[in-house]
């Protein structure tokens, strides 16, 4: 990278809160030893982007004040400045205190996904939606109620309360009530969503989500109103969600403004669990790029956000596996596959409390998974066939802990093991396992499940040659995912 993505300090306060910050990350570089082109070449840019930094001319974005923290050891004072930077600059733009209530300008930060079209509610659900009848419901809780649950109005009602909710324009001068009910039908509207998704691959969850987040950014930016307290909490959520379908859809683009937005929000709220989610989306599609080093900060900033819980650590470590494993590194990978099932029999039933997603899906099911997937890269990357039949093990596993429903997530397995059956050199067992994908599933190239294809078709064609009985399967493949 020739720069930094972070623009230029706002204000006389934002210039003056990035220079102190500069300051510091000067001291801790020169006590390391380091020049700025040394520094920049290890996290990704170059040496003129670390004197910016250095400067106070750019402000630091918070992963990268992560990597950089560790790269200088400097033991969290990097960040927690870069974090008190941040918290200055919004005080100064708005003429508030750091100490004072979060501003409204924030929510204005950085371009985002437009608007997308839509009719009324009921039009833009699929045939048959049903309704939790209460929360929690698909690993979501209602933000006033939380895990102590609630009633959720009627499908009727939800159309009503989201249909006035989203009506707010962008210049209203009223404030209109932000009442229980609407959390309740928007916070069931996105279990909604999430599980169509999941259990029918409904690229119309995406609308929907989006066309609600818009509505509470207008919501959040009223003036001398409480809404973006309020909202921060289910808005966190809805971001990561938006990130999320963006990112199993192959809209990568877009995918990444979301997902920090939502770590915007979840700071706000306070709200760990959600956080996580968002740096692990993060990390995956850092990875997707091809950004080795960035998905390995994503994947060790999941560790750090949420410190001290072996949920949390076990999938930091899981997405730590991943980014070594594309580049071939069995050891780190080994490594953080060990720490990661080491701190899976700590994991509590409380600790859904932070993270109410992982209901959905059991922490052994996302590690099984996690690991598996890191088994498969590395045996792509190593050729070793021994990396290729753990991971065929682990996804097996992983196939069986997965709760009915979830068509995507086990038709997404179900290419991971064809692949590391591949990798491993049994062409035949590859191909037994993903025809039924071929046969049930409509492919889109760009998606999650057609990257992983993709990848079976090339070692299946590189492998294959001049095999009748793979060749065909490997025409077959090649119409889906090209």
């Amino acid at each position: 990278m020739s720069g930094v993505t972070g623009s230029a300090p706002a204000g006389p306060g934002g210039a003056e809160a990035w220079r102190s910050f500069g300051l510091r990350l000067r001291r801790w570089r020169r006590r390391a030893g380091l020049t700025q082109a040394q520094v920049g070449a290890r996290v990704g840019y170059d040496h003129t982007a670390i004197s910016k930094l250095e400067h106070g001319s750019r402000r630091t974005p918070l992963p990268l004040a992560r990597r950089l923290d560790d790269l200088l050891m400097a033991g969290g004072d990097l960040l927690a400045a870069c974090e008190a930077a941040e918290a200055r600059e919004a005080a100064s733009a708005t003429g508030g205190t750091a100490g004072g209530p979060p501003p409204a300008a924030p929510v204005r930060r950085g371009p985002l996904p437009g608007e997308p079209a839509g009719g009324a509610l009921l039009s833009m659900l699929p045939p048959g939606t049903a309704l939790p009848t209460r929360l929690p419901a698909y690993g979501l809780a209602c933000p006033v109620h939380g895990r102590d649950g609630c009633a959720v109005p009627a499908l009727a009602d939800v159309a009503e309360l989201h249909s006035a909710f989203c009506a707010l324009g962008p210049d209203a001068s009223a404030h209109p009530a932000l009442d229980t009910e609407t959390m309740h039908a928007l916070t069931a509207l996105l279990a909604v969503c999430l599980r169509a998704d999941e259990e029918r691959g409904w690229p119309g969850a995406t609308a929907v989500v989006e066309r609600t987040l818009h509505a509470m950014l207008r919501w959040m930016v009223l003036p001398s109103a409480p809404y973006q307290q309020q909202l921060a909490p289910l808005a966190a959520e809805y971001a990561q969600s938006a990130g999320c379908l963006r990112l199993l859809w192959g809209r990568n683009g877009t995918a990444m403004a979301w997902l920090d937005r939502s770590l915007l929000w979840s700071a706000m709220a306070g709200h760990v669990g959600t956080e996580v989610a968002a740096l692990s989306d993060m990390s995956t599609l850092a990875r997707l790029e091809g950004d080795g080093p960035s998905a390995l900060a994503y994947g060790g900033a999941i560790g750090q956000a949420a410190a001290g819980r072996p949920w949390a650590g076990a999938l930091s470590d899981l997405y730590q596996a991943r980014g070594h494993a594309v580049r071939g590194d069995a050891v780190r990978t080994l490594r953080h596959i060990d720490r990661a099932w080491s701190q899976l029999d700590r994991v509590e039933e409380r600790d859904e409390t932070e993270a109410p997603w992982l209901s959905v899906a059991s922490v052994r099911l996302r590690v099984e998974s996690g690991a598996a997937g890191a088994l498969r890269d590395l045996a792509a990357a190593t050729g070793d066939r021994r990396f290729a039949l753990r991971a065929v093990g682990a996804i097996g596993t992983a196939l069986g802990l997965l709760p009915p429903g979830m068509l995507s997530a086990r038709m997404l397995f179900l290419a991971r093991m064809a692949d590391a059956h591949a990798c491993a050199g049994d062409l035949s067992a590859a191909q037994a396992v993903a025809a039924p994908v071929l046969d049930t599933t409509e492919v889109t190239p760009s998606t999650l499940l057609g990257q992983e294809l993709r990848g079976l078709h090339g070692r299946l064609a590189a492998r294959g040659a001049g095999r009748p009985e793979t060749e065909d399967f490997v025409r077959r493949l090649a119409a889906v995912v090209r």
